[in-house]
């Protein structure tokens, strides 16, 4: 069973001399069994079919459609919410890594998506700093993605991610082909 419970505080943070409202994510979260998962692309499952495996079973799973066209872009906010965006989340200055326990048939791109430059509002668009996850066809594999690893366009001289600014993970197959699995059993944010 999976519990849902109040996972955020909300404080008050200077930026560019003005007062806005963050939200700091609460120690040894899972995104899997804690946040709304939306989707993306040439996929079998919808919105309503990924959160409810994830509620009954604990695990996120997508499938791409036979002959798929385009990507599939699986997200999940850090701050929870109903809809696709929502507010950025500010980590600590000590938070290192992001640990993933996944099996992929395919590559799949990590962006993770920063707020505006205010760092109020978490917009389509703005940066897209990203990692990649290794296939996994076989068995679950968990990896710990430091911060640092996370570029610009992947770019090893790449803008690096802003933790304080952090809205969403975007799993992301650019190429998928025919029945391409990907499923998920955690995502934890050292905090």
């Amino acid at each position: 069973m999976i519990r849902q419970s109040v996972l955020l505080i909300s404080s008050l943070f200077i930026v560019s001399g003005f007062i806005v409202p963050a939200t700091i994510l609460k120690s040894d979260t899972d995104l899997v069994q804690s946040n709304i998962w939306h989707i993306a692309g040439p996929v079998n499952e919808n919105y309503e079919t990924i959160n409810a495996v994830r509620q009954k079973e604990g695990i996120v799973r997508v499938t791409a459609k036979d002959n798929p066209v385009g990507e599939i872009e699986l997200n999940v906010l850090i701050t929870s919410s109903a809809s696709n965006d929502g507010v950025p989340t500010n980590l600590p200055d000590n938070s290192r890594f992001v640990k993933i326990t996944y099996k992929s048939t395919q590559l799949i791109k990590l962006q993770a998506r920063e707020g505006n430059e205010a760092g109020t509002d978490c917009v389509h668009g703005g940066s897209h700093p990203r990692a990649d996850l290794p296939a996994s066809p076989n068995t679950f594999k968990t990896i710990k993605i430091p911060w640092t690893h996370f570029r610009q366009d992947g770019l090893p001289n790449g803008k690096l991610l802003d933790i304080h600014n952090l809205c969403k993970f975007n799993f992301v197959n650019y190429n998928p082909v025919s029945g391409a699995l990907l499923e998920i059993k955690s995502v934890v944010i050292e905090n």
